[in-house]
């Protein structure tokens, strides 16, 4: 992974100014030990450690340290208000903390994207013995989610796509394929092509394997659809504005792949990402088409806004082909999950209990949590067709489950299968989570992951 200490973390620091990191039920204690000074200091700013309050301490002449309050001490967002609320400089933890959650937090406040800005303001740097190895892959993980998302189509297209996965594949010595344009017609993705096909930029599946063959396998699926005008059902300008993000299933997909190859988890890995551009031209498909698919499905199209539940199906179908012990799907499907759970909490759907469980668990362990959500198999009448297979769409009941239930046609029963449906977005900035692309669910399915190996 690519090396984030340099700006995060210094090793060691002769002029690094003490944190203290105080929870509001021990702040009374805490404050008797300091001097009256400073005891007066705090009480006149009304301090009180509240979860994300910050005091700076004053000293003879100058800054003297810190103090911050906290909440939960295992959640990484208790922490990532300091980077930017303390000064510029080193600055080192006084007292007991989670080395692994404190550095973890740090990294995940400190992130601005900045490739298009000319001046930026760098971070607080903690002083460690040490940087968690861990904590540094999972936050070069989380940066590069947002990075993907946060790029502007122009630079982040489903060609510059490839270069990111095969660059990946490259550095950790995985296998990598790239099918592209006419040859997914040649090679049976059908539904990938028709999506993309009226783009300049040619429609392509991304396929990387890494591991040993006698380690468990897992498919890793993701939505790539770089940019999203709707098609011939437009968007409005507004619901248009951010669909640069619409690839951020795949931008999580290749982040967790990054991320087991970067640990060397024993696992088994086939990361497929679906890679196209939704436009408008002249070769568009449209409302009423019938598309076929790799599984032989017929579909019908009743929105073309519905375009990403079409290229999954082929690559859903490719993975369990290559009989997986367990396929993984994110995508920024649908807008209902949004309405139901909204942007914080992305959809889990699930056809095993266990699987489903373990990422939920994970999400609870790691402060990254999903919210599992119905497979309600009757719904599949909203997606009834009379003159192919299946729909793509259709009422706008249970759209969130609806989209679900499209993909499960394309799993086989027998195999586990999770699909997550994630905003991948913060639509305003808060501590940790800066406005732009967001990593959602990520740490949650790797603590799953661990957990299963």
């Amino acid at each position: 992974m690519t090396d984030t200490t340099t700006d995060l973390f210094a090793t060691t620091s002769q002029d690094a100014r003490p944190l203290h990191i105080v929870a509001r039920d021990g702040y009374a204690a805490w404050r008797d030990t300091q001097p009256a000074s400073v005891q007066a200091w705090l009480d006149a700013q009304a301090f009180d450690a509240a979860p994300g309050a910050l005091a700076l301490l004053p000293g003879d002449g100058g800054l003297e340290g810190a103090v911050l309050g906290i909440g939960d001490a295992l959640d990484p967002d208790s922490y990532a208000h300091a980077v930017y609320g303390l000064p510029e400089g080193d600055w080192r933890v006084a007292g007991a903390h989670d080395a692994a959650t404190l550095q973890l937090g740090w990294g995940l406040g400190a992130y601005r994207f900045t490739r298009y800005k000319t001046t930026a303001r760098k971070p607080a740097r903690l002083a460690v013995d040490a940087p968690d190895a861990e904590a540094v892959d999972v936050i070069a993980a989380t940066t590069r989610v947002r990075d993907l998302v946060n790029t502007p189509t122009e630079h982040m297209g489903p060609e510059q796509m490839e270069a990111v996965v095969r660059e990946i594949a490259d550095a950790h010595g995985a296998r990598f394929e790239s099918i592209a344009g006419d040859a997914l017609l040649e090679q049976n993705f059908p539904a990938i092509h028709a999506v993309g096909r009226a783009s300049h930029r040619a429609p392509r599946l991304l396929h990387l394997r890494w591991g040993e063959a006698s380690h468990p396998h897992v498919a890793i699926v993701g939505k790539g659809v770089c940019f999203d005008t709707g098609g011939l059902d437009i968007k409005p300008a507004d619901g248009m504005r951010n669909m640069k993000k619409d690839m951020g299933g795949a931008a999580h997909a290749i982040a967790l792949a990054e991320l087991v190859m970067a640990r060397k988890l024993p696992l088994r890995i086939t990361l497929l990402v679906s890679a196209v551009e939704n436009a408008i031209g002249p070769d568009a498909f449209r409302p009423g088409d019938v598309i076929a698919t790799r599984k032989g499905i017929s579909v019908e199209i009743d929105n073309t806004d519905a375009e990403g539940r079409l290229v999954l199906c082929d690559a859903l179908t490719f993975a369990g082909e290559q009989s997986p012990d367990a396929i993984l799907d994110f995508a920024t499907l649908t807008g209902a999950a949004r309405i139901a759970l909204g942007p914080d909490l992305p959809a889990l759907f699930c056809n095993d209990d266990a699987l489903a469980n373990a990422w939920i668990a994970g999400g609870e362990a790691t402060r990254d949590p999903v919210w599992r959500m119905p497979l309600w198999r009757p719904y599949l009448r909203y997606l009834t067709s009379g003159i192919a297979d299946i729909a793509n769409a259709g009422s706008r009941m249970a759209g969130s489950v609806t989209a679900a239930l499209y993909l499960e046609r394309f799993v086989s029963a027998d195999t586990p299968w999770a699909h997550l449906d994630t905003y991948a977005w913060n639509d305003s900035s808060r501590a940790g989570h800066p406005q732009g692309g967001e990593a959602l669910g990520l740490r949650a399915a790797w603590a799953m992951l661990k957990s299963r190996v």
